[in-house]
């Protein structure tokens, strides 16, 4: 088998068999198989496709390209959840802890912010000590003894996908269904989840700013999980404008850390529930969505849910105490509530605008490397479809510099726009 013969095929639209697949990608990982062959091999994926049967046999040979962990022996169902990146979404850290409070285990490996999308380990950093780099054994043992482990993926997961991500982002082969699906799809296989659900965005704030391409995703990664074996499901989520009410490290963490007390926005709470809802379904831990909903709300309800986060800061070096007086977390110098220049109806509140504004603010990384403040950020007061008067308080800005309060200030003002009809409120979910 040769790596040139692999490429012509793709070339000339035919379909590979999971051997030539796999041959190319261990070739490429292991350094037989060179960066221009494997850069013309995602080309010749971006211009003529695959089928869901190419994409699978792609998405198990990266997983394979390194180690693959297997937590049957640890749990009776490994469940995983992921979201495609967002601007305000810290779900996980809510949602984490309800479903194994509610007697699921869920192991879960979180990435560090990407472009505008907040990464969920920068925000758990914001709790002093809690440590993200857990190895495979600590990774297992937590899982074993505590029923729940957020960390990043310090392991050999999927080496094929970080060579090949790498070389995408170069050769302008990023654009590719197949190639973003098997990405995402085969770390979560060599995770070892047995069960996973995705949370794919769509909008302003997502990187599927259409629903037709975050269906087409949603559609080929549950493909892809059914035919490697896995329970998949994946709901379509809106993300034109920020998720809850924070933006920011600390200040999200504080506001998941208030949904688990029995506060939080109502549209973050509502978002929770329902993800929530749909792990303990796949999790077999619900005979359908109203049990598993009813489940997820007991949790907060009776402590439960908040009891489960305290254990995994705790069991990860975090000072735990920040959970019980979320007012300890770092604040910036500088909070500006910003008022309404007009009244009338929120028309729309441009996520990505906002996402952008935080990384310039120094909640995200504009290059990598970059050190993170988790002070600074944004309560977002007003969402799509309030009314609001003249005057009244429309966000406020959390900054440690002034010039870069009053660039952020104009910024998320720009994110507004109004309107003098009443408008409807977005949809939580399309589908």
């Amino acid at each position: 088998m040769r790596a040139v013969d692999i490429i012509i095929k793709k070339r000339d639209k035919q379909q590979l068999t999971a051997q030539e697949i796999d041959f190319f990608i261990q070739g490429f990982t292991n350094g037989d198989i060179p960066d221009y062959q494997a850069s013309a091999f995602a080309m010749a994926i971006v211009l003529n496709g695959m089928t869901p049967f190419e994409t699978a046999d792609l998405t198990l040979a990266m997983a394979k390209s390194g180690q693959v962990l297997d937590l049957s022996k640890i749990v009776d169902i490994a469940v995983d959840k992921h979201s495609s990146g967002g601007v305000g979404d810290k779900t996980s850290i809510s949602v984490m802890p309800m479903v194994a409070a509610c007697g699921l285990p869920v192991g879960k490996m979180s990435g560090r912010g990407l472009g505008f999308s907040g990464g969920t380990l920068d925000k758990l950093e914001s709790v002093p000590g809690y440590r993200v780099d857990l190895s495979t054994e600590e990774f297992k043992k937590q899982l074993k003894e505590k029923g729940i482990v957020l960390t990043g993926q310090s392991m050999d997961l999927a080496p094929a996908d970080g060579k090949m991500y790498a070389l995408r982002d170069v050769t302008g082969t990023v654009p590719s269904m197949p190639l973003i699906a098997s990405s995402i799809m085969s770390k979560k296989i060599a995770a070892g989840a047995q069960a996973i659900v995705l949370d794919v965005k769509t909008g302003l704030g997502a990187f599927m700013e259409t629903l037709e391409a975050a269906r087409e995703l949603a559609e080929l990664m549950v493909d892809i999980g059914r035919l490697a074996g896995r329970k998949t499901v994946a709901l379509l989520s809106d993300m034109n404008q920020p998720l809850g009410a924070s933006v920011g490290n600390a200040l999200e963490m504080i506001e998941a850390i208030e949904t688990l007390k029995g506060g939080g926005a109502p549209d973050f709470v509502e978002h929770c529930l329902h993800v929530a809802a749909h792990v303990l379904m796949v999790g077999n831990r619900a005979k359908d969505l109203t049990e598993a909903r009813a489940m997820a709300e007991k949790s907060i309800a009776d402590g439960s849910a908040l009891d489960k986060l305290r254990l995994l800061v705790a069991a990860q070096g975090g000072d735990v105490s920040y959970v019980d007086d979320p007012s300890k977390f770092e604040r910036a110098k500088f909070i500006e509530v910003v008022k309404a220049p007009r009244s009338g109806f929120i028309s729309q509140v441009h996520a990505r605008i906002v996402g952008e504004a935080a990384v310039a603010l120094g909640a995200g990384r504009a290059k990598k490397g970059d050190p993170i403040d988790h002070a600074v950020g944004f309560i977002i007061l007003k969402k799509v479809g309030d009314p609001v008067q003249a005057g009244e308080p429309l966000f406020e800005v959390h900054a440690n510099s002034e010039e870069k309060l009053a660039e952020a200030r104009e910024a998320v003002l720009s994110s507004y726009q109004f309107s003098d009809e009443s408008v409807p409120p977005l949809p939580l979910f399309y589908e």
